[in-house]
């Protein structure tokens, strides 16, 4: 296959805004300065998650028209669960509607008050689920020095030493979540997951996988690890699930579908809770809050997602748009992983502190600079406002990701985007801190209304973006 060129042919197209200078500036204004709250239709390219915003095959339309729309015991069900099992190993197969509701729903059965869930970094809905049922989230990562090719591992020494310490009788759970999303969208390596594997089993822990990009990390442990070089993805993802006694995942991510998720289990007792509660707040336990046209798109998903051309795309493409960025004049997290690229805000903005979200103010610059939507995963995701009444408590790091919809943008596209983000960058040192206004609850960031920490809008009025190109190279593998 050539280089750069996508493994499949484009069937169906819908055209995208270009709002003016104006237009955007006002968009942000009206949304308090939050790009959660901006409308799509000013959005030129959205680049704020992979999460639903994919393309579906030809194949995946083509399911949609075979759903069984029965209530109880559908055949749709019947070939989701199949395909599940297949891919996974377990026996218990539960669909959601998405990804917070599965986790929210198996955490809330398997923790109880005082327990403790310990990961190699838990996203933000995961570590709400985890404290809405009382327990604490403790994020042990990995201690490699970047860039490591196995940045999404947990720390196994720092495992370890809290198993066997004093608050070690509390751990309930050890959750590996692969691609540590978290953590610069690094892959999770098939020897970390046995060492957490052995440690759990030690202790009587349960080990679970937050898989929502389980494909995408498999591919990358063929391309990393030299032990699995030439091996199918397929049946690495079947290796690391043969490791874990359960995983949750959000679909809308390697199911490659834009609703949907899942709980799979080994332990019936557990699975029987998990649908006893699923029953009051999803659905009965065979659509989950699904149509049966869902669940038959997400077989088809999850048998697409594993092929190796499609994942080398998605690996080439990230990398190949890192570089763009990093040749913009942004600091790029190497190596890239697949499902986004990961700049680090703090480097390029060091006048703003953590407290006045430096992810946040490089994040809105690039709307305004040019439509281009991404999202903060920094002090203002991962921080904590103050008990005390002062500055936020800082996030680990100041990260800004760009996340890449699977199958949605070509090449000009991300050319476009690393156009504006050079942009960005030439005035780089004028880009204001922000100030929260309103916040409600621990994902904030999903609601909260900002506002500048100086009167300057952050892009000067009448600026024109970026033109887009309308040619150009194909886009890469």
């Amino acid at each position: 296959m050539p280089a750069f060129m996508e493994p499949f042919r484009i069937k169906a197209v819908e055209p995208i805004p270009f709002p003016t200078a104006a237009e955007r500036r006002r968009a942000l204004g009206d949304a308090g300065f939050n790009l959660f709250r901006v409308p799509a239709r000013a959005i030129t390219i959205d680049l704020l998650t992979d999460s639903g915003t994919s393309a579906m095959s030809s194949a995946q339309w083509a399911a949609l028209l075979d759903g069984d729309e029965s209530y109880a015991g559908a055949r749709s069900y019947e070939r989701f669960e199949a395909v599940v099992r297949e891919l996974t190993g377990y026996e218990q197969v539960i669909p959601v509607h998405q990804g917070r509701a599965a986790e929210r729903i198996l955490l809330g059965r398997l923790l109880r008050p005082g327990d403790v869930s310990v990961a190699n970094t838990h996203f933000d809905t995961t570590r709400a689920s985890v404290e809405a049922a009382g327990a604490t989230a403790v994020d042990l990562p990995s201690e490699e020095p970047a860039p490591a090719p196995f940045g999404g591992d947990i720390s196994v020494p720092a495992l370890r030493r809290l198993l066997e310490g004093p608050d070690g009788a509390g751990v309930r759970c050890v959750v590996l979540t692969v691609t540590n999303n978290a953590g610069g969208g690094q892959p999770v390596s098939l020897d970390n997951v046995a060492a957490a594997r052995e440690l759990c089993t030690a202790h009587g822990v349960a080990l679970l996988l937050d898989a929502s990009r389980f494909a995408e990390n498999a591919y990358l442990i063929t391309e990393r690890d030299p032990a699995h070089a030439g091996r199918a993805p397929r049946d690495v993802a079947r290796e690391v699930f043969a490791l874990a006694d359960g995983c949750w995942a959000s679909l809308k991510k390697d199911g490659i579908a834009n609703i949907g998720g899942l709980i799979a289990l080994r332990d019936p007792e557990l699975a029987r809770r998990c649908r006893d509660h699923l029953i009051a707040v999803e659905g009965f336990p065979t659509y989950g809050g699904l149509a049966g046209r869902d669940l038959d798109a997400l077989a088809q998903g999850l048998r697409e997602v594993t092929e190796p051309a499609y994942l080398r795309y998605r690996a080439q493409t990230a990398r190949w748009f890192g570089d763009r960025l990093a040749e913009a004049g942004l600091p790029v997290l190497q190596p890239t992983g697949c499902h986004a690229v990961y700049v680090d805000a703090a480097q390029l903005l060091p006048h703003v502190p953590a407290h006045q979200f430096p992810a946040t103010a490089l994040a809105n610059e690039l709307y305004l600079a040019g439509a281009v939507r991404v999202t903060e995963l920094g002090t203002l995701v991962f921080g904590r406002p103050d008990p005390a009444g002062g500055d936020d408590l800082p996030a680990p790091r100041e990260l800004v990701r760009f996340c890449l919809p699977r199958r949605v943008y070509t090449k000009s596209h991300l050319e476009y985007v690393a156009e504006t983000a050079a942009t960005v960058v030439a005035k780089a040192a004028e880009i204001p801190g922000y100030r929260v206004v309103e916040q409600t609850g621990s994902l904030r960031h999903f609601t909260a209304v900002l506002a500048p920490t100086s009167p300057r809008g952050p892009a000067g009025p009448g600026e024109p973006p970026p033109r887009a190109r309308t040619n150009g190279p194909p886009a890469p593998r």
